[in-house]
């Protein structure tokens, strides 16, 4: 059974990573192809002709149309087959999938799932993005050897941080500070603060604090695939409350994890930050701290998802750190099974009277 759900944005790439050159991608499971039109907007197509299945990708541009490389039928950005060569005549089901493809921040999402179903004011966004005295810097799209799922819980995590992150994310100052977990509304929340203590490496490197700050790791889950980590650190003296996080320095880390497949994911990160808004140094060295830190998650990620595919000799245990997870999963299962049914209860019907 899949855990792919279909119905959700996703990131099919930055905008940077898209120009008129044919670019194949996986996502789902699924071949696309995406390119820059002459226009500007970005036409993602099924990357597979219904001829010969060579991936139109290794064809050519012809204007905003591309060509198969094999016997030349030709697909416009809509996805429909223009021209078949050696005959007039082009059959119904000669077409390729077009894809829902919207550009917001600098990033390129794709609708995979029912076309009808692509609301654009739905896919995800921040305020920092627009707001004065915040800088928004793209990072790497890393790729790991995991199923999503893993990775979307390790983003929701903040137990972990102390133990896979010891010199970057975390120390030990926070492994038995509780962690709150709050499952009202769409978002999954997990956090907890760490109070007058040592700062963590990365805002030693970063924040030039000298004593102990207060600190904060807030990690907002968007199923399917969508995570938020707001995190940061403030002189301990200056006793802040946990609203007036914009007085310290906060950055929030941004994880857009697409799913190759089940075996397989990217996750595009990036992130926002409050201070040094002004110089590129500032984002190369977050850069670095972050490529060593999500390093480390990697290397946990895929020994983890090596380890599911072998026989268990007994049930996983569960622990209370481990609810916000739960939760996750419960709602990925619910989006799967909303796919797989077409759900038409709300239509009147007299043989039924509800009464609650």
């Amino acid at each position: 059974m899949t855990t792919l759900v279909r119905n959700a944005w996703y990131v099919a790439a930055w905008s940077s990573e898209i120009d008129d050159t044919l670019r194949r991608f996986t996502i789902l499971g699924d071949p696309v192809l995406l390119y820059r039109r002459r226009d500007g907007h970005v036409a993602a197509l099924e990357d597979r002709c219904p001829h010969r299945l060579l991936p139109l990708s290794k064809g050519k541009r012809i204007g905003d149309a591309v060509q198969c490389g094999y016997h030349g039928l030709t697909f416009g950005p809509d996805g429909k087959c223009t021209r078949v060569p050696g005959q007039d005549k082009i059959p119904p089901s000669a077409y390729v999938d077009a894809y829902p493809v919207v550009e917001k921040n600098d990033i390129v999402w794709i609708w995979m799932g029912d076309p009808h179903r692509a609301d654009p004011e739905k896919i995800f966004d921040l305020p920092q993005f627009y707001e004065a005295g915040w800088h928004a810097h793209q990072g790497d799209a890393l790729y790991l050897k995991s199923n999503y799922l893993n990775v979307a819980e390790n983003l929701v995590d903040p137990a972990h941080v102390s133990f896979v992150h010891p010199t970057t994310l975390g120390n030990s100052a926070s492994e038995n500070v509780p962690v709150h977990v709050s499952t009202e509304g769409p978002t999954i929340t997990a956090w907890r603060w760490i109070r007058d203590a040592e700062p963590i490496g990365f805002f030693k490197a970063f924040g030039g604090f000298e004593g102990n700050v207060d600190r904060w790791h807030y990690y907002h889950l968007h199923a399917p695939s969508i995570a938020v980590i707001d995190f940061g650190s403030a002189d301990a003296a200056a006793q802040i409350d946990e609203e007036d996080r914009d007085q310290g320095n906060r950055i929030f880390a941004l994880h857009f994890m697409t799913p190759v497949n089940e075996n397989e994911t990217i996750d595009r990160w990036m992130h926002l930050r409050n201070t040094a808004i002004e110089t590129a140094e500032a984002s190369e060295k977050i850069d670095a701290m972050f490529r060593i830190a999500f390093g480390e998650d990697k290397e946990i990620l895929e020994a983890v998802h090596a380890e599911e595919a072998r026989p268990l000799k007994r049930r996983p245990i569960r622990l209370a750190i481990d609810r916000g997870p739960m939760v996750y999963r419960k709602r990925i299962t619910e989006m799967l099974e909303r796919e797989r049914t077409d759900d038409v209860s709300a239509e009147p019907d007299g043989s039924y009277v509800y009464h609650d």
